[in-house]
């Protein structure tokens, strides 16, 4: 009874505190990750990140994926493959060298460093989805190339993990041949299956005499897809997200999406942002700050420097250059598994743990109201435009009138 007394607090702090941080003129989700941290260990202590909390808040981030899909337009992915691929690339390389080079600095052990620079390649899209469909921006092409971008950074950032784990990590007997096949086979084997038995299945699903039919399988698929991607040795969210965009194919995606939405926004979506919270504890870090706001600073930078000159090498503007560099600041849930990953696996010196889980959440906290920011901020430009070329326009005008 502990965990409902629990989620019925959950429920009704994350819709307040989404409310005031939005009365504050801040994303709604920047309130909900903060009273995680409130909740837990680092503060009040009222909630435990107990096994219940795990499993809402991993269907939680695996909804808003397939949500995510299903509201991804996939000509604007390829529309704009190009820059996708250029953020993609830059952002794993910028932080790689980055969290290396930190590591050697405050004298890490090698393996430790080059943990900390797969660590800081991670972008965890979850949070700035959220961000974006809250201000109308998730299918815009900006949030297109930070989804496409971020799918590729987590499938690299899978096989960079797997490397070092072979080579340094307690278990050394991964084949990078078995995982870079299982990769392929991942990919091959959801194209057809999104392509081929996605559409009929939902066509003879929808005939079913029950309530909500397209709805269950709709989920069905995605857990089916979330199931196989981790057989495969990949990312969950990359299934839910693959199953999403398969859906979104068919003439069924604004059903599922009307119908998924409610579900995973009442209850399992509020629990994952508490969770990020939760994994945030102050104790006996006096001695490691100058190592997590360094390690921060670097995190959030080199993703931000990254994202934007990728943006703006393939001819985007500005703004929109630093929207998708903001975009892909946030580490979230998948950093949090990288790191509990690296200290199972002996990658990341133990004395580190809680000051890598920090950074995590550091990062994760900043990305929203920055995103906000730049959104806002082109928008004022926008008006400023439109009324200084009205403004053009009347003076032309009066000068005809004048001649």
């Amino acid at each position: 009874m502990t965990f409902i007394l629990s989620l019925a607090l959950i429920l009704i702090l994350t819709k307040l505190s989404g409310h005031l941080s939005v009365r504050l003129g801040q994303p709604a989700v920047l309130g909900k990750l903060i009273v995680g941290i409130l909740l837990g260990p680092a503060a009040l202590d009222w909630i435990q990140n107990d096994q219940f909390i795990y499993y809402f808040s991993e269907i939680g981030v695996l909804l808003l994926m397939f949500i995510a899909g299903l509201e991804t337009n996939l000509l604007q992915l390829k529309k704009n493959w190009k820059s996708i691929l250029m953020v993609a690339i830059l952002g794993i390389l910028f932080p790689f060298i980055g969290g290396v080079g930190l590591g050697e600095l405050f004298n890490l052990d090698r393996t430790s460093s080059l943990f900390m620079g797969v660590l800081l390649c991670v972008t965890s899209v979850s949070i700035t989805v959220q961000v974006l469909k809250d201000l109308n921006k998730l299918n815009s092409k900006e949030g297109n190339i930070i989804l496409g971008a971020a799918v590729i950074d987590a499938i690299i950032v899978v096989v960079l993990l797997a490397i070092l784990i072979s080579l340094f990590g307690t278990d050394k007997d991964i084949s990078l041949t078995d995982l870079i096949v299982k990769k392929m086979m991942f990919f091959i084997v959801i194209i057809l299956v999104g392509w081929f038995i996605v559409p009929k299945t939902l066509n003879v699903m929808m005939k079913l005499k029950v309530s909500e039919p397209l709805v269950s399988i709709g989920l069905a698929i995605c857990f089916s897809y979330v199931y196989f991607a981790n057989l495969m040795e990949m990312s969950g969210i990359i299934g839910a997200f693959a199953a999403g965009l398969a859906i979104s194919q068919t003439n069924h995606k604004y059903t599922i999406v009307s119908k998924v939405e409610p579900v995973a926004y009442s209850i399992f979506v509020p629990v994952f942002f508490i969770s990020i919270g939760l994994n945030i504890s102050f104790k006996n870090i006096d001695d490691q700050l100058i190592f997590i706001t360094t390690f921060s600073l670097v995190a959030i930078l080199t993703k931000l420097i990254s994202g934007a000159w990728g943006s703006r090498l393939t001819g985007l503007p500005t703004k929109s250059s630093l929207l998708i560099g903001s975009g892909m600041i946030s580490k979230g849930g998948v950093g949090l598994v990288i790191a509990s990953a690296g200290i199972q696996n002996s990658l990341l010196t133990p004395d580190y743990f809680t000051s890598t889980i920090i950074i995590v959440v550091i990062t994760t906290l900043i990305s929203p109201p920055l995103t906000k920011y730049i959104i806002q901020s082109e928008g004022k430009m926008g008006r400023r435009r439109q009324v200084l070329q009205i403004y053009k326009n009347n003076a032309v005008g009066n000068e005809k009138k004048v001649k």
